[in-house]
């Protein structure tokens, strides 16, 4: 057996599909979920009802104590949904300031949500940053005010990774983010599996951008196969809604080569054409006629590009980027447009260069 102790906050499919990943791996998994209906499933079938057939190992424990899942552990999974990301990463660094001075060393944070939060329009690292910082985990040398990162190393896992591929072993790539490398290789190291390649990226802002915006276009497309275009149109959404991705990251100063890899391209490829995406989904209903509010319901699980849109618009207007796409988006959920308005108006928009 391997001597990595992990702890996994969530246990959605995404957070119980890594999760049974980690266990196959030998590590020693402790999984938590504030839904203690759901820890309670888990102990007494070992399986996931949104993933019939998946089989998960008895060495897993499932806790309905979050400290089970935090103290002593090397590396952290935050699997949670992007909306309880601050909420949790305050609950964990509450538990580790606690612990004695002498045994403040902090394990690996791991953050696998994909979102922007509304408010700050912070990153989910930046969010779990900002509350390892009140809970007194500053970076040696670090002075009061200072706005650099707390004394946690954080690390963004996102790619083209939907749950019910990677919970039966189909093979997927994803990457591994951190500011630093050693860290991001780390969790590399981690993850790898013949089945699941993980490959590493030190641009965790434009890594994580990618994963918010990527819903939003993926909404964007699914509406317009609710009001049924064709395969033509829906590539260009795409396209260029990937455009707008890499306007906007590159104006928060991220890298060019992520909006090519695959936090990238590669996630708003997967998102926007599976079946398996619920904002494709939930876009498709809301073209079909479907309010937003209903169209959750429906899908019956978070849509995160729903919660990641107000946010998307406010970092739009504060670093000046145009994003037509998410903006005609907007329109429709937020003010009620019908969506072939809108996507009239999106091809009547004045002619443009490209590039």
């Amino acid at each position: 057996m391997n001597n990595v102790k992990i702890g996994v906050l969530g246990t959605g499919t995404w957070g119980i599909a890594l999760i049974r990943l980690l266990a196959n791996k030998g590590y020693d998994v402790t999984a938590w979920s504030a839904i203690e209906s759901e820890i309670d499933y888990l102990n007494e079938k070992h399986t996931h009802p949104k993933l019939p057939g998946m089989e998960l190992s008895e060495a897993i424990v499932f806790t309905k104590n979050i400290e089970d899942s935090v103290l002593d552990m090397d590396m952290v999974v935050l699997a949670v949904p992007s909306i309880f990301i601050r909420s949790t990463a305050k609950q964990v660094a509450e538990i580790l300031s606690g612990k004695s001075e002498g045994s403040r060393t902090l394990p690996l944070m791991v953050t696998v949500a994909k979102g922007i939060e509304k408010g700050t329009s912070y990153t989910m690292a930046q969010v779990i940053h900002d509350e390892f910082k009140a809970a007194g985990f500053v970076r040696e040398g670090a002075s009061e005010g200072d706005d650099e990162l707390s004394a946690a190393k954080v690390i963004g896992l996102s790619g083209p990774t939907h749950a019910e591929e990677v919970a039966f072993d189909l093979p997927t790539t994803i990457v591994s983010a951190c500011e630093d490398e050693k860290a991001a290789e780390r969790v590399q190291e981690i993850f790898m599996t013949p089945v699941f390649r993980v490959y590493t990226n030190t641009d965790i802002d434009g890594v994580e951008i990618c994963g918010a915006m990527k819903n939003v276009i993926a909404l964007a497309v699914g509406i317009a196969k609710g009001i049924g275009v064709g395969d033509n149109a829906k590539a260009a959404l795409i396209t260029r809604g990937m455009e707008e991705i890499r306007r906007l990251g590159a104006a928060m100063g991220c890298k060019d080569h992520t909006f090519a890899g695959l936090a990238g391209i590669g996630d708003l490829i997967v998102t926007s054409m599976s079946e398996h995406s619920r904002n494709n989904r939930c876009g498709q209903l809301i073209g079909e006629g479907y309010s937003a509010e209903e169209a959750v319901e429906k899908v019956g699980m978070v849509v995160e590009g729903l919660n990641a849109l107000p946010s998307i618009m406010e970092l739009s207007k504060k670093y000046g980027v145009d994003v037509p796409i998410s903006s005609a988006l907007d329109s429709i959920v937020s003010l009620g447009k019908d969506p072939k308005e809108a996507a009239k108006e999106l091809m009547n928009r004045s002619r443009k260069k490209e590039f």
